[in-house]
């Protein structure tokens, strides 16, 4: 009888959408009853604090996430006889789908012509506060402590802590190696990471788990915070980064999978809730424990590459962030100063998207890479200033990019070196980032996402 009476399980991705429509439904309700960022009210303050600790919640996990998976993959690629290839092969794609990416930016906002009645003027331009250099990736890449981890004291006398994401890979590199030269001796600390692995990614799951309440909260407080009237001031910039992103999403990255034999709709349907996760926290970082678990699970990529290759991709490859975004709006801000671009200005924003996103990786960001972009062709560093009023929109569907290609370059690196379990990447989806086989083992997982 109970069971007859129980009511039909809604898969996890089904939840998610549902999250993104409430989220947008009660956004709206936020801002029909005067709520902003300004003038925050219980229900608009109530999304805001959801979204934010799902998102620090994520951010947690990262870096105990980063090193001990970093950690245990070099250890178990003593197995592996072409490591080294694997790397250079995902540096290598890496650099090429950045290069098509910026390409296809340049194209876009020649054609579409993003300054053109925009309805920002010289007042709205001002430096930003933070901007890259060519010297940030030597400075980012040495570790200021054992942790990885930042402090900042604020105007209030309040601390805040952060961590550097690169910085952390760089020390688990360096203490995989010293495992493996060491040999037997540490085994012991090998066998305690694979166990503190197991460990963070069962907490992992749980935080997961609240990702469709999330969604609710970090849409719903987007809306209230911005709102979508702000995309008519900068609606052709809006456009060319738009269409550049959807191109390189719907066009680009499809071609490259059809190109090595690879099912195009098992792909997206397998990186999907990376996707959803990270269009509506717009975080690369927050969202790089979905995006290897979904790249090792759906897609997949064995765990010893996929832990190496995609918190490499969260830091260097950003196909949004750091291409397809620099391009139009180097463009916009050319053009808005009344000031032309020849051939080796297209060819220094090129370069820039290809290396400079590796430069600026201590401090990734889009307005980093922007600044230096922006500062290489000697273009008015104020011109960020006109673009701040739509940077949050931008920045979901650029997140939602950049986590789309941190899961190809290694499908399709471990798809050209005969490591892809393709059982897996053409196995049914449940909606999760996790295989069917997995959750079923563990019935409180199976019965909460079935």
């Amino acid at each position: 009888m109970l069971n007859r009476l129980s009511l039909p399980r809604i898969s996890f991705g089904n939840q998610v959408l549902i999250g993104l429509a409430l989220g947008v439904v009660l956004g709206l309700v936020a801002r029909s009853t005067g709520a902003s960022a300004d003038n925050p009210t219980w229900l608009s303050e109530t999304l805001r604090i959801i979204g934010s600790s799902f998102v620090t919640l994520l951010r947690a996990i990262v870096p105990p996430l980063v090193f001990l998976a970093i950690v245990s993959s070099i250890a178990n690629l003593r197995e592996v006889s072409n490591a080294a290839r694997l790397a250079w092969n995902t540096l290598l794609w890496f650099a090429i789908t950045a290069l098509v990416s910026v390409s296809i930016g340049i194209v876009t906002a020649m054609i579409v012509d993003p300054a053109r009645g925009a309805g920002v003027t010289a007042a709205d331009a001002a430096a930003p506060s933070r901007t890259g250099g060519w010297l940030d990736f030597l400075v980012g890449i040495i570790p200021t402590n054992v942790l990885g981890l930042s402090a900042r004291g604020g105007e209030d006398g309040e601390v805040s802590l952060s961590f550097n994401v690169l910085q952390i890979l760089v020390l688990a590199i360096a203490v995989g190696i010293a495992v493996v030269k060491t040999g037997k001796e540490a085994e012991p600390f090998l066998a305690f990471t694979r166990s503190a692995l197991a460990v963070v990614q069962k907490v992992l799951w749980w935080i997961i788990l609240l990702a469709p309440i999330a969604t609710v909260g970090l849409l719903g407080n987007a809306i209230v915070a911005y709102g979508w009237e702000t995309i008519g001031s900068l609606g052709r910039f809006t456009l060319a980064v738009y269409v550049g992103l959807l191109i390189v999403v719907g066009v680009l990255y499809p071609a490259l999978l059809r190109m090595h034999g690879l099912s195009i709709r098992q792909f997206f349907s397998g990186v999907w809730p990376a996707m959803q996760l990270g269009f509506v926290s717009r975080s690369s970082i927050g969202t790089l424990p979905v995006t290897q678990s979904v790249t090792e699970k759906n897609l997949g990529v064995p765990r010893a590459y996929a832990s190496f290759a995609v918190p490499l991709g969260s830091t260097t490859k950003m196909d949004g962030c750091a291409a397809i975004y620099p391009a139009v709006a180097a463009i916009f801000v050319a053009e808005f100063f009344g000031m032309s671009l020849g051939l080796t200005d297209y060819l220094l924003i090129a370069f820039v998207a290809v290396i400079g996103s590796a430069a600026t990786a201590g401090v990734t960001g889009a307005t980093v890479m922007l600044t230096l972009t922006l500062s290489t062709l000697g273009l008015p560093l104020e011109g960020v200033g006109l673009l701040l009023a739509v940077d949050p929109i931008l920045d979901m569907g650029r997140t939602a990019t950049n986590v789309t290609g941190q899961a190809l370059v290694p499908t399709i690196v471990a798809k050209r070196q005969g490591i892809l379990d393709e059982e897996a990447y053409n196995s049914p989806r449940r909606g999760t980032p996790w295989r069917a086989e997995e959750t079923s083992r563990d019935g409180e997982l199976a019965a909460s996402t079935s």
